[in-house]
């Protein structure tokens, strides 16, 4: 008869295995570029985006951001491209090999300064503070083109207590619904709706928010540059004129309902949680959160509850 299998003794440690690493990132080809008369080598698939922001030169965005996939609508980001006819969008261009780019000549200003006019002279751009800076940046004057933004005015929908949607500051970025579909949430509650002057966001059939399949993780508010998409605190605040960011202040912690580990930025004013959000940059949510992440900081607020009587008959 064999002997008995020994078994392993908890006393004594059992040495650990080889820590799994990934694998190093297959180094790309070096492409040279000029940009501004400046020579860059960035690497291949980067886009003229990029091989910019490498060299410090500020380049205006609007419908672009890091986590999303570039959709080319809001065209503020055209630069010009030697030997292209036409202004070609930065955020999405990839590099090639010998291109020359003019990131500030006077037909990249004059297309810049027209799209922003025609975005302001359409929309409510009161609380999109950005695009109010290329605005001073590029001289744009929307008032020639009338005095009342009217093409898209409509009253804000009210129809649930996170966030309200005021469409009148809608300039189409698309950022929400590709936050909503496959590039964050994939939950396909809002897209575009219509054609042509007609396009707008919507829910499916337009029904209400809460008959929609909307789980209100509200990061379509956090990717939106107007302020279309908004905390409902922060709608309250701002119609009863209280809204004031210069006396808010920021803290980062760490979201407390799970073991996810989302990072949380608080924005709190005169003692109060007035919203939350993520960074862009924090590796878990690359700025995403769910519903209670973002919504669920109301049980901070709540008033200590009264102290017990002493020796209760």
């Amino acid at each position: 008869m064999s002997e008995p299998a020994m078994a392993p003794s908890p006393l004594i440690p059992i040495p650990r295995g080889p820590v799994p690493e990934a694998p190093p990132p297959r180094a790309r080809r070096q492409i040279e570029i000029q940009i501004d008369g400046q020579s860059v080598s960035v690497p291949e698939g980067s886009t003229i985006l990029d091989a910019a922001r490498g060299l410090g030169i500020d380049t205006p965005t609007l419908c672009f951001l890091e986590s999303l996939t570039p959709v080319n609508v809001c065209r503020v980001c055209v630069v010009e491209l030697e030997g292209s006819r036409t202004l070609v969008p930065a955020c999405s261009r990839k590099v090639e090999p010998g291109m020359v780019i003019q990131t500030d000549s006077e037909r990249v200003r004059l297309s810049r300064r027209i799209v922003l006019e025609f975005l302001a002279s359409s929309v409510d751009v009161s609380t999109a503070p950005t695009l109010q800076s290329y605005m001073e940046r590029y001289s744009a004057r929307p008032q020639r083109f009338g005095a009342f933004s009217a093409t898209v005015a409509q009253p804000p929908k009210l129809d649930n207590d996170l966030y309200v949607r005021d469409y009148a500051k809608c300039i189409l970025c698309y950022k929400c619904v590709e936050a909503c579909g496959v590039d964050a949430q994939n939950t396909f509650a809002i897209a575009v709706a219509g054609r042509g002057c007609s396009s707008h966001i919507a829910t499916e059939y337009d029904v209400p928010l809460p008959d929609s399949a909307c789980v209100y993780c509200g990061n379509c508010i956090g990717v939106c540059p107007t302020g279309a998409l908004m905390f409902k605190t922060e709608y309250d605040m701002r119609q009863a004129g209280a809204w004031d960011e210069f006396r808010q202040t920021r803290t980062d912690t760490i979201c407390p309902y799970c073991g996810v580990g989302c990072d949380l930025t608080v924005h709190a004013q005169d003692g109060q949680i007035v919203r939350v959000t993520s960074p862009l940059d924090h590796s878990v949510t690359h700025g995403n959160l769910c519903i209670k992440g973002r919504f669920g900081w109301q049980f901070v607020e709540i008033q200590k509850a009264p102290k017990l009587m002493k020796n209760p008959r």
